[in-house]
């Protein structure tokens, strides 16, 4: 059988991908964005949508469920902002642990930005982990860089794991062990596909991983690769930060073009599977892939944790799974071991 899951703050889906891929069953994926809503209801992926406010939700309905995870809001956390932290009212730790409480769920897996890891905030990590610990959790905090798996990005990300004190005993964190592939290498197929003649002269100058992809926020204007320092770092990868393109490069555009990357492509960036639908104008699909979960690092957690549930033992249902270009299907599959896809009932963005 598979694991649940109930998953929090699910935006387009990159963790979601992770843990439906480590085996895990989504009965449910909160988010408040119509968009990303969209995005998972066409995914087929949740057996339910809820589209509220985290703070609306119960979770008493959800009572039993194996995993219960989530990658709260970042904002109030982020060296990009006020770093307000629990005075932030974007700030969602205190309704995780109130679904927590109502669900009772055998694990915890939240994932945030590495900025929460800071001194700053050790008195608020301490209090939430004294509050998973009066519920009978012990949980470690571990950040985590997913160019160690395969994610072709500079792109740490800060994850809380909590499990009952016999499960956390067993429970290890992933070790990467794989180099990721340079930006040219990762997107060289999709950047000459309406054959542009300088893909081969651009693959070799994007010949390093990418810096860490930011989405914005809905207080930002349209969608570009971040911030002036993360603009300087793209460009020495031959690559314009300065907005997102509608698609990649026409046959006769100049061979020294320094293009700007596609939604479809940032998407790559951060792991997602190339037949991966996003829903929404292009700043909505690309705010969904910036700030996305890496599934691929998502999956690695998700499967330590399913490894530790087995009481440490190895099966080749666990750890790191191949990840194929596009999205494997049910879960089930993946435990028996079968290779079969579904079928994408639309292109992906370019």
């Amino acid at each position: 059988m598979a694991w649940t899951v109930v998953e929090m703050c699910a935006g387009g889906g990159g963790q979601m991908i992770g843990l439906h891929r480590a085996g895990f069953e989504c009965l449910a994926a909160v988010e408040l964005d119509p968009h990303a809503c969209d995005t998972l209801r066409a995914s087929g992926i949740p057996s339910r949508v809820i589209e509220d406010d985290l703070r609306a939700v119960g979770g008493r309905e959800f009572s039993g469920v194996d995993l219960l995870a989530g990658g709260v809001p970042c904002p109030p956390f982020s060296k990009a902002g006020k770093q307000l932290g629990r005075e932030d009212q974007r700030d969602l730790f205190p309704e995780a642990l109130r679904l927590v409480r109502e669900i009772r769920p055998r694990g915890v897996m939240l994932e945030n930005v590495p900025g929460f890891a800071e001194a700053k905030f050790s008195g608020y990590r301490g209090e939430l982990q004294r509050e998973l610990s009066s519920m009978g959790y012990s949980s470690e905090w571990r950040i985590l860089q997913s160019s160690d798996f395969d994610v072709p990005q500079l792109r740490p990300r800060f994850v809380l794991v909590a499990l009952m004190p016999a499960d956390m005993d067993c429970f290890q964190w992933p070790e990467g062990t794989r180099t990721p592939r340079t930006v040219g290498e990762t997107l060289a197929g999709v950047m000459g596909s309406r054959g542009w003649r300088g893909t081969g002269q651009w693959t070799e100058k994007a010949n390093r991983i990418a810096p860490t992809v930011v989405g914005g926020s809905k207080l930002h204007g349209g969608p570009d690769l971040g911030p002036t320092r993360a603009k300087r770092q793209w460009r020495e990868l031959h690559v314009d930060g300065m907005g997102i393109a509608n698609a990649p490069p026409e046959a006769m555009a100049p061979p020294d073009l320094m293009p700007r990357l596609t939604v479809g492509m940032v998407a790559l960036l951060q792991s997602f599977p190339e037949d991966w639908r996003f829903s929404g104008g292009k700043t909505a699909q690309y705010r969904q892939v910036g700030n996305a979960f890496p599934p691929k690092v998502a999956c690695a957690v998700a499967s330590s944790i399913r490894r530790a549930w087995s009481g440490g033992a190895w099966s080749p249902e666990f750890g790191y799974f191949q990840f194929e270009s596009r999205l494997c299907d049910a879960p089930r599959n993946l435990i028996e071991g079968k290779a079969s896809r579904r079928r994408p009932t639309q292109r992906a963005l370019p």
